[in-house]
């Protein structure tokens, strides 16, 4: 038989911060919510979704500009997109949720829990880093080329697809160049991770976009790796990190590995 996709409990908009936000909300549990990568839509997001929806409350989101979520004159930044999550788990009277995201989806998870700490109960980073520096210099250089340019390639794959149901479907090339200009600015976050109130789980991809160097800097910032933890009373830190070996920043979304560790690490009594 075909494996028939995990149909959605509900789905819809929420009209948050001058955008119609998309979600769909998958499973019953404790809330979660799941956020893609750049120029991506849930579905792409299914070896994930899938796995968690069957202990939690998923709601995944389709940020601005991507898939069913449409542009607007509205400004696009990683500080937007957390502001965004924090609005429409206000309109879900979720009083707080697990947030796990990918690459540009954890860039704006990242984002929620610095900004709206009090609604992220833990955070799971894909993939992501702290500092525009983190990333190797051929993945800046590729972020850098994000612009109207590859409108028509892109009308192809789902992000794109699905920017024909716009209200304004012509908005989609313009939409690329504010990706492309967001992608571009330099930025360090580093402060703001080490004053990080709730757990952090980081993930990566033995061989991520993101540096190793960058990976353990990343860590330390959360108080993770930086003292020998004792032999006969074992003190570890709230911080968790996980290296999946075998994949790249592109494919990580796809191992069957990543839906495990995170499920270990919500069961964890010390991040509870």
């Amino acid at each position: 038989m075909p494996n028939v996709p995990l149909a959605p409990v509900s789905c819809g908009y929420a009209d948050v911060n001058g955008i119609e936000l998309y979600h769909e909300i998958y499973g019953e549990g404790e809330p979660l919510v799941l956020l893609h990568g750049g120029l991506m839509t849930i579905g792409e997001m299914r070896t994930l979704l899938e796995p968690l929806a069957k202990t939690h409350k998923v709601i995944a989101v389709e940020l601005q500009g991507h898939g069913r979520t449409a542009d607007t004159d509205r400004p696009i930044s990683f500080e937007t997109m957390g502001d965004d999550i924090a609005a429409l788990l206000n309109e879900l009277n979720i009083a707080e949720a697990d947030v796990v995201g990918l690459s540009l989806g954890a860039s704006a998870g990242l984002r929620t829990a610095i900004q709206h700490p009090g609604k992220v109960r833990r955070l799971i980073v894909i993939s992501s880093p702290y500092a525009k520096r983190g990333w190797y210099p051929e993945a800046r250089k590729g972020m850098a080329n994000v612009g109207a340019a590859m409108a028509e390639h892109l009308m192809h794959m789902p992000t794109g697809t699905f920017s024909a149901q716009w209200p304004e479907p012509q908005r989609f090339p313009q939409f690329l160049d504010k990706m492309g200009k967001m992608l571009s600015a330099s930025y360090d976050w580093s402060a703001d991770v080490k004053a990080l109130p709730m757990p952090v789980l980081l993930i990566f991809a033995d061989n991520d976009s993101v540096s190793q160097k960058h990976v353990a800097e990343y860590f330390a910032l959360l108080g993770g790796g930086v003292s020998e933890p004792g032999w006969m009373n074992t003190q570890l830190s709230k911080a968790r990190l996980a290296i999946v070996p075998g994949y790249s920043h592109y494919n990580l979304k796809d191992a069957p590995e990543l839906a495990p560790i995170i499920e270990k690490y919500l069961a964890d009594p010390l991040t509870n």
